[in-house]
């Protein structure tokens, strides 16, 4: 027990959970009480505590006195000050230290922009070009080209789909379990493409897909965030996406810049390799001459 300067060893709510079992009727009501609410807890009234936990006001302070505090209002500082420190370690823990709650939505919008022009800049630092030129050649001659991505992989995923079938490759996205990926791979041959975008690098399914594509013969491209990682050796063409995978939300926003900024430069240079090719194949036949005829 701690004398009356307040300084608890223990934070508040552990406290309270240590001493529960030992509290008489009344006051185990109110500890149970400012356990299932601790945020109520450490901003109500001393009456108001009492009046849910259906007891009187001196058993919630026997309860703060017996918890080493010296009434009622110090304990009650505890539970806030601890109830603040948890709030922020839960912010930070998904969100990030970047942004913080109090922002007001201006500075959340120039962090998020900064944030953003950051990554991009540093992934157009560290972005292998000549991975992408291996990947859109053989992109731009595959006879079938299969994407896989889940989750938040497969936003940027997506976006690829949709513009390599709007130029004419037939491209599959594939959003099924790890049954129906497997039956897939037996379809394949060595004119095939499989293109798996995954930020970890370490999913098992992704890389399962990798290497029963490979067995088949179909040339394997993997982007990813974690060079050394299971996807980044297990495919043909390994493509790092200049950020490397994060733990916060804002590390995870950066990384979809990148992936944004690798899809779209593999589309664009899939576009102009299927260009190039159309515009040599019309020298072959013939019919750009005639199409130059006035």
């Amino acid at each position: 027990m701690t004398p009356a300067n307040d300084a608890s060893p223990r934070p508040a709510l552990q406290a309270v959970r240590e001493v529960l079992p030992d509290l008489n009727i009344t006051m185990r009501r109110v500890a149970e009480e400012i356990l299932a609410d601790p945020l109520s807890a450490g901003s109500s009234s001393i009456t108001a505590l009492a009046t849910r936990a259906g007891a009187a006001p001196a058993s919630v302070s026997r309860l703060a006195t017996r918890l080493g505090y010296s009434g009622f209002p110090a304990f009650r500082s505890a539970i806030a000050l601890e109830n603040g420190r948890n709030v922020q370690s839960g912010w930070e823990r998904d969100i990030g230290s970047e942004i913080t709650p109090d922002d007001s939505p201006a500075d959340v919008l120039d962090i998020l922009a900064g944030t953003a022009a950051r990554a991009l800049r540093d992934a157009a630092a560290s972005i292998d070009v000549s991975s992408l030129e291996r990947a859109a050649y053989v992109i731009a001659r595959a006879e079938r080209v299969h994407l896989y991505g889940e989750w938040g992989d497969s936003v940027a995923l997506r976006e690829l789909h949709m513009r390599l079938q709007r130029i004419g490759v037939a491209a599959w996205f594939l959003d099924s379990g790890p049954v129906t990926l497997h039956a897939v791979c037996n379809t394949l041959t060595d004119k095939d493409v499989v293109v798996v975008l995954n930020r970890s690098g370490r999913d098992d399914v992704s890389a399962r897909l990798l290497h029963e594509a490979r067995a088949m013969g179909a040339t394997t491209v993997g982007i990813h965030g974690a060079p050394e990682s299971s996807i980044d050796q297990g495919a043909d063409i390994s493509i790092f996406s200049g950020i490397r995978n994060g733990k916060v939300w804002t590390h995870y926003y950066s990384g979809r810049a990148s992936d944004t900024l690798v899809t779209s430069l593999l589309w664009v240079l899939v576009a102009q390799r299927r260009s190039a090719d159309e515009s040599m194949r019309f020298i072959d036949d013939g019919t750009l001459g005639d199409r130059e005829q006035p």
